[in-house]
């Protein structure tokens, strides 16, 4: 089996074309049940990203697999097959679980080291477990990188405040306001109707902002702010809206962007104003900065004024990722070889079971019989030893295949790779091999007669 996944995030792509594929998922999710390229599946959609994990049956069938995935997001979120293939970077093998381990911890976030993507990992793997499409293997590495950013958190300064764009964004403006006019007296509209506008309105309430309104372009204000609470806002509402507000938050990134003669027109009085342009391909034209009373807030200009994390917080982090990864990408590669050594132990077992029955059968329950069945079994053991301990030592050393390829050319014994348990993990004990349950030292059985 082999880790695919597929990325867009906030560093090269807007972020209502993101909210649009995070709209494809269960467009995603049900490809996993019609798919025999697909044997898991786990979608990790946030404010600024959509990653597509995967889990596919070898190397081979990445390209095909990849497709099906790029169809399934483009049918579910009306974007062309090529600009959704040429949207999501591609990785595969150990470099998922060095990505995922990463992100989790936050150290791929747009504030490093906020704090809230480790819980949207966590939810990403039960949301998978609850639909059935969380394979052992997808399972194992969420619950690795949830821990990581556990240990990350425990262990480190990074991200301490759980700081985010937005959250970084409103400080801001909280440190500007005259306090004659607090935020929660204020009026807020938002441009979006994605994730990233669905995590603003949270926060803005988390700040005691009762009166949000919400516009979009492509109509869905309605359907948003029905499960979100606020009030939808019209073309023809919205310019009366924009005059009222004392902070305007951008979230959408769409085709068409507000003017600054759009908005000094609606705006009623020089009170000062907040415009926070928080999608990678603005909402907001340049010149908005010109209106008076405007303070204009951009993605760019926000992480600048976003708190530092300290160099060694930042340098511990890292090593605490890299380390996780790396001896979960040695761990599941040394269980590469667990089929093989199962079935070399099976094939020995065999075969020492059929000498065994001819000592039974000329010797009976004798002490001489049991002598040699004592002597016979612990002679397999330490034959099998050194093979056992070569096949681990080849897995880590990424030459699982070698080994198989070689019990196959000298024994002709084939192997799979078993599929990993998906529970604890507890369950991440390697596979016991299969074999004659009498060991020595057992009763010599009833003897049987030619």
């Amino acid at each position: 089996m082999v880790y695919l996944s597929l990325v867009a995030t906030h560093s090269d792509l807007d972020l209502e074309r993101i909210a649009r594929m995070s709209a494809a998922a269960p467009q995603v999710m049900s490809a996993t049940n019609d798919s025999p390229l697909l044997r898991g599946l786990v979608l990790l959609s946030t404010c600024n990203r959509f990653e597509v994990y995967a889990e596919v049956p070898s190397a081979e069938d990445v390209e095909a697999a990849r497709a099906e995935i790029v169809a399934a997001v483009a049918e579910g979120s009306s974007l062309s097959e090529a600009f959704v293939s040429a949207s999501l970077s591609t990785l595969v093998g150990d470099d998922v679980p060095r990505h995922l381990f990463a992100v989790g911890a936050g150290l791929d976030s747009a504030v490093v080291g906020e704090r809230e993507i480790a819980g949207q990992v966590r939810r990403a793997l039960v949301l998978a477990q609850e639909s059935s499409t969380a394979s052992g293997q997808l399972t194992r590495l969420f619950q690795a990188a949830t821990r990581t950013a556990k240990d990350v958190g425990s262990q480190t300064a990074l991200g301490s405040q759980g700081k985010s764009i937005v959250s970084v964004g409103l400080d801001l403006v909280e440190e500007s306001l005259d306090p004659s006019t607090p935020l929660a007296e204020g009026t807020a509209v938002i441009f979006g109707t994605g994730a990233y506008a669905g995590a603003s309105m949270a926060l803005l309430r988390e700040r005691g902002v009762t009166d949000i309104r919400v516009f979009s372009q492509s109509g869905r204000a309605h359907e948003f702010t029905a499960a979100r609470g606020g009030t939808p806002l019209t073309a023809e509402t919205l310019p009366a809206a924009l005059g009222e507000a004392q902070i305007i938050l951008g979230c959408s990134g769409g085709d068409r962007r507000i003017t600054g003669a759009e908005l000094a027109a609606a705006r009623t009085s020089a009170d000062e104003f907040f415009v926070l342009d928080l999608a990678l391909t603005h909402d907001f034209t340049p010149d908005v900065a010109s209106i008076p009373g405007a303070e204009v807030l951009t993605l760019e200009s926000i992480r600048l004024a976003a708190p530092a994390e300290a160099a060694s917080a930042l340098e511990d982090a890292r090593l605490i990722v890299h380390s996780a990864a790396e001896s979960f990408i040695a761990e599941r590669t040394a269980r590469q070889v667990d089929g093989a050594v199962v079935a070399l132990r099976r094939h020995t077992m065999d075969v020492l079971e059929r000498e065994l029955e001819k000592v039974r059968v000329q010797h009976g329950c004798t002490a001489a019989g049991e002598e040699v069945e004592f002597a016979l079994r612990r002679m397999v053991r330490q034959l099998l030893h050194l093979p056992t301990v070569r096949g681990r030592e080849l897995a880590a050393q990424g030459r699982a295949g070698d080994y198989v390829a070689g019990l196959e050319a000298l024994y002709g014994i084939t192997a799979e790779v078993p599929e990993a348990p998906s529970a604890s993990p507890a369950d991440r004990a390697a596979p016991q091999p299969a074999g004659h349950p009498r060991e020595a030292g057992e009763s010599c059985p009833v003897p049987r007669t030619a």
